[in-house]
């Protein structure tokens, strides 16, 4: 099985990326699914439901999100609806919310892959539940299903908390790709007991940005302490940010992991 993973989608500008390049990378990967980050896809913040369907239109069949997942209200009326294919992060509250952390979806060829989705908690606003402790009740609950990989998208701050993640599921799922600080990192590889790790997979949007905001919005919050709303960059280079990775589907083992990267 190969699973293409597309980096946080930063508004406008990075949706217009994905129409443009994506149709080129499926044509030279051949991915079986397409998944993507989807917390910042509308407006830098949050999901609509219109902005998914572009975005599926162009060729993405699921969505993850993170600590943005309720920012729009027209988003966050699908999360509850089956065939709405958005994950909101599966530790995000004891309490009954709408959505699901974690999915099973089927490919064209009939394999599966178990999708989830979890919050770090290091530097955070937020109290999350144990994202490890979430993460082996996942695994618990999915242990009969007849899967050909297992993916999990961290969203979290710390390189220190995805990193533990990783080696805590080496062996365990298929891979490991970590969100939310939109700047990829170079540490893409396959762990001992044979999970694919890369710590950030970086932002799919403006590079002409403060990870995706106007630069001068945010350094002149910088420079006065006071906070701006936040505007997407809509203009100048776009980049695509994702990764490839090839599974066992007997063994739900990485078999090879690759960045993408396209700047235009």
């Amino acid at each position: 099985m190969k699973i293409f993973f597309i980096g946080d989608i930063f508004g406008e500008g990075g949706r217009r990326i994905v129409r443009d390049v994506l149709p080129g990378v499926k044509a030279k990967y051949s991915p079986d699914v397409v998944i993507a980050n989807a917390e910042n896809i509308t407006h830098g913040s949050g999901f609509s439901y219109n902005s998914i369907e572009e975005m599926r239109e162009a060729g993405i069949d699921f969505f993850t999100s993170g600590n943005h997942a309720w920012s729009n209200s027209d988003g966050r009326e699908h999360l509850d609806d089956k065939d709405f294919p958005v994950l909101r992060p599966a530790n995000f509250s004891a309490f009954k919310i709408s959505g699901r952390g974690y999915d099973i979806f089927t490919c064209k060829n009939g394999e599966k892959i178990l999708i989830i989705n979890l919050m770090g908690r290091v530097f955070m606003k937020r109290d999350y539940e144990c994202p490890f402790f979430m993460m082996d009740k996942i695994l618990e609950e999915t242990s009969n299903e007849d899967l050909s990989a297992i993916f999990l998208d961290f969203h979290a701050e710390a390189t220190s908390e995805k990193e533990a993640m990783g080696f805590y599921l080496d062996g365990r799922v298929s891979a490991v790709i970590g969100t939310h600080t939109h700047v990829p990192t170079m540490d893409y590889r396959i762990l001992k007991n044979g999970t694919a790790y890369m710590s950030d997979a970086g932002m799919t949007g403006p590079e002409d940005s403060v990870i995706g905001v106007r630069k001068e919005i945010i350094i002149k919050s910088f420079l006065t302490q006071i906070h701006a709303k936040h505007e997407p960059e809509t203009s100048g280079p776009m980049l695509f940010n994702g990764v490839i990775i090839e599974v066992d589907s007997s063994t739900q083992k990485a078999l090879n992991v690759e960045h993408v990267h396209v700047r235009k």
